[in-house]
């Protein structure tokens, strides 16, 4: 029983991690369609603030919640105005900007900070559930994604901002014949897929480690993710965090970690052969 109770948590992990992971690119790629090569770098920025902030003596919760969205944000919203916005609707031309941008971040992160592995501490003890030791922040990390899952759906179903988002992505003549700019519509949703990613690489600073390069870590996953979700953001992002976490952690048990991560990925392209629209393209057409 306890061994059950051990594989169900994980799981939970495992989806609320790849749903709080994915969201900022979810917005970016589900909404702007826009091919954010960079998402990893902005996750891994996130944990960098994060670290940065908690060795000037800043409170992690503080640091982590408040400060990484908003630097990452910031950096986000400078990348939107001087380079993702001369390129809307040309793809190819949006993946190699934002995958020399990677490799920039990448570049400026190991001249600040150096190439080593570093850390930032678990702010929330383990606890003991029958004879294994569980994580306790990862009880947390299921709480915040649940909390942003939920966010986003208020925001983007019940506020008139979330209702200008979706208009502007949707029919941007109807938006600018209504007064609205989709231009600053564009600008204000990447700013906040990149803070969503900032807030998401604070988080599970504690829980990864960093370094330079652990935006690579990041980035198949929450594609894959996102992708195979399909158009819907939310419904898509949660459906396919669902399915791969449940998949990757039942498998990870059963053998190793390493074949977890190869059964999530062969899924993923098992899914996307029989279902190229995705899961909510396929099952859920008029979710969010």
């Amino acid at each position: 029983m306890d061994y059950a109770g051990v594989v169900f948590l994980e799981i939970v992990y495992m989806i609320a991690f790849l749903a709080l992971a994915s969201a900022g690119l979810a917005v970016v790629f589900g909404m702007m369609r826009v091919i954010n090569l960079a998402h990893g770098e902005f996750v891994m920025l996130g944990g960098y603030t994060t670290l940065a902030c908690v060795q000037a003596g800043i409170n992690v919760y503080v640091a982590m919640l408040i400060i990484a969205p908003i630097v990452v944000g910031l950096i986000g919203l400078i990348i939107e105005r001087l380079v993702i916005r001369h390129l809307y609707g040309r793809m190819i031309d949006t993946m190699l900007a934002t995958w020399g941008l990677s490799l920039l971040l990448v570049g400026i992160v190991t001249l600040i900070f150096g190439s080593s592995a570093v850390g930032v501490p678990t702010p929330i003890p383990g606890y003991t559930l029958g004879a294994y030791q569980m994580g306790g922040y990862n009880l947390f990390i299921i709480a915040l994604a649940a909390v942003v899952m939920i966010g986003m759906w208020v925001v983007l179903r019940h506020t008139r901002l979330g209702l200008i988002a979706r208009g502007a992505m949707q029919n941007p003549e109807v938006a600018s014949a209504l007064g609205y700019d989709p231009k600053k519509v564009y600008m204000t949703t990447f700013a906040v897929g990149a803070a969503l990613a900032g807030l998401a690489g604070g988080a599970l600073a504690p829980l990864t480690g960093l370094l330079p390069s652990s935006g690579g870590a990041y980035i198949a996953k929450t594609f894959i993710t996102v992708i195979t979700g399909g158009a819907a953001v939310l419904s898509g992002t949660l459906s396919s965090a669902v399915m791969f976490g449940a998949v990757n952690q039942i498998v990870s048990f059963a053998s190793t970690p390493v074949i977890g991560e190869i059964a999530m990925l062969a899924l993923a392209i098992v899914l996307l052969r029989l279902m190229p629209q995705g899961i909510t393209g396929r099952f859920f057409r008029n979710s969010t």
